[in-house]
């Protein structure tokens, strides 16, 4: 049977983050200004990036730098101050969707999450 690989997260989150995004591995190493075999390790686990690294990976991708030391778990799981969790924030930020399209998706949202805790 074949061995699994360990669980990534870090890398698992860069990747799904480039892939949002729709950028290539060597455009996001070109972006971050590392080296494309660096990025494709970071992504596989293979190495531990510095803080440096990330918050260069962070800029190219387009998020906070928060986002990717919070994926390393070099931040704890704390809730914002305004107590909103980051699909909320994702929501009430997003330009594209107008206040009506983001009440009805909150509205959802908040409403799957209370039926999971029941």
């Amino acid at each position: 049977m074949p061995r699994r690989a360990p669980r990534n997260p870090l890398g698992e989150f860069i990747r799904n983050q480039r892939e949002i995004t729709r950028l290539s591995l060597r455009q996001l190493a070109n972006l971050a200004r590392i080296s494309n075999p660096y990025l494709s390790q970071i992504e596989r686990g293979l190495h531990e990036p510095s803080a440096t690294i990330l918050k260069s990976i962070a800029d190219a991708l387009g998020i906070p730098p928060e986002k990717l030391y919070a994926a390393a778990g070099w931040l704890g799981d704390e809730k914002p101050e305004n107590g909103e969790t980051d699909v909320e924030t994702a929501i009430r930020t997003d330009a594209r969707l107008s206040a009506r399209q983001k009440a009805a998706l909150l509205e959802v949202y908040r409403g799957f999450l209370q039926g999971h805790d029941e």
